[in-house]
């Protein structure tokens, strides 16, 4: 793949200092429809050693925009190499600790999309059949297909544009708050449409709240039971859970901090909440071995047949940098040193993760900070991945990358 296209300097020295040893790659709102591109076919170049210190800038500069700690975990050919800064928990000031449990957002859409594809592999769901054939009535359009629900081309509107309007008192309705599948997509049809079905990428937590009605339709069972017994269980994941709609979590874990849109105002500790309005798009609880545990096995193919596998990281992109996609339920990122990483990025109350493998699973990093709804902070934490997939820069090209603005996955107003 070609190399990243040079982009424009951002005036930060604070976090250029921080992330001198390379950035997330570029994005926009929204993207033309473009034609699939299959997974590249040609082996790596020669695999860079990870630059850990470059890893500690990122999680730093995370730390200096807001987040009260951040941690990394890279898993190589070399072995294991795990790293933190500040504090899990703010009160007791407990120190950040890689093995302690956390919600990980939109990552959890990674985790529907096996689940689904599972399905069709089954011959329970086709991919390109209507919506509407397994849930009867449920959407507008005939024209919405499963495809498009897990790469985002449905056209159904996010309703967390507007619950979360006003981040901390939208946060604070729901907290407590038990969803149905259903009253979720009412609200989102309660809005107007993005786009005609298939026409463009438009990102929307809808998608994966019908994604899990679907898994429900078609095997009977709740959300909770398929993921335990097609993922959890078979890859021994024993740090991570669907406890929807309990509250907690359970053991060590770490305390999740939500910035209030108003500046200066003091952070709120979000980490306690049913996170119903995001259940099967975003309600999964996991630690970092357990993502590098699962992000390897999928790219590995032990979670997927082949041609599933192929289908999920046939990619379009999502902008026009020519440096992000998105195929089922998984992001593809094509960073500066021409490595495709696949995975996906997480956005919940309280805490930013990014999760990703080489195509060849023999490389992959999870990584996480203890806050949100602070844009700079979740830019700084994508550092991690040019860092430890790249390795170091040379000395000429410190400080000169882009700061992009990371990719959201819920709506932010800081």
């Amino acid at each position: 793949m070609p190399l990243t296209p040079h982009r424009r300097l951002v005036a930060s020295a604070t976090l250029i200092a921080a992330l001198v040893a390379g950035f997330a790659p570029a994005t926009s709102a929204s993207a033309a429809p473009s034609r699939p591109e299959s997974p590249a076919r040609a082996a790596d170049p020669a695999v860079p050693a990870p630059d850990m210190k470059g890893v500690v800038g990122a999680l730093n500069a995370a730390r200096a925009n807001g987040a009260p700690g951040a941690m990394a975990r890279f898993t190589g050919p070399d072995g294991t190499r795990t790293r933190t800064v500040g504090v899990r928990d703010r009160v007791s000031g407990a120190p950040m600790d890689t093995r302690a449990r956390f919600r990980i957002g939109s990552v959890s859409k990674t985790f529907s999309s096996v689940v689904l594809l599972q399905l069709v592999d089954e011959g329970r769901v086709e991919l390109d059949a209507p919506v509407n054939r397994y849930l009867s009535g449920l959407l507008p359009d005939e024209r919405i297909t499963v495809r498009h629900l897990l790469t985002h081309r449905s056209g159904l509107p996010d309703y967390t544009e507007k619950m979360f309007a006003q981040t901390v008192p939208g946060f604070e309705t729901v907290r407590n708050r038990v969803f149905g599948y259903r009253e979720l997509v009412d609200l989102a049809l309660a809005e107007p449409r993005t786009t005609e079905p298939g026409a463009a990428y438009a990102y929307s937590n809808t998608n994966f709240v019908v994604v899990g009605m679907l898994i429900e339709q078609a095997t009977g069972n709740p959300v909770a039971k398929e993921y335990e017994r097609r993922i959890f269980k078979p890859l021994r994941l024993r740090n991570t859970f669907y406890v929807h709609p309990d509250t907690r979590i359970k053991g060590l874990h770490v305390h999740g901090y939500l910035h209030p849109d108003e500046t200066g105002a003091p952070l709120v500790d979000s980490t306690e909440q049913t996170a119903s309005w995001a259940q099967s798009a975003g309600a999964v609880i996991s630690n970092p071995a357990d993502l590098n545990t699962f992000t390897t096995a999928l790219m590995r193919g032990k979670l997927l047949s082949p041609r599933m596998t192929e289908a999920m990281t046939t990619v379009t992109p999502t902008d026009t940098t020519g440096t992000r996609f998105y195929g089922l339920g998984l992001r593809r990122y094509d960073l500066s040193c021409g490595t495709q990483v696949y995975g996906h990025t997480g956005t919940v109350q309280g805490f930013y993760t990014y999760a990703f493998a080489t195509r060849d699973g023999r490389r992959s990093l999870a990584a996480t900070a203890n806050t949100s709804n602070h844009g700079a902070a979740n830019t700084a934490l994508g550092g991690t991945l040019e860092a430890a997939f790249c390795g170091k820069k040379p000395a000429t090209a410190r400080g000169f990358a882009a700061l992009p603005k990371a990719e959201e996955d819920l709506p932010e107003r800081r």
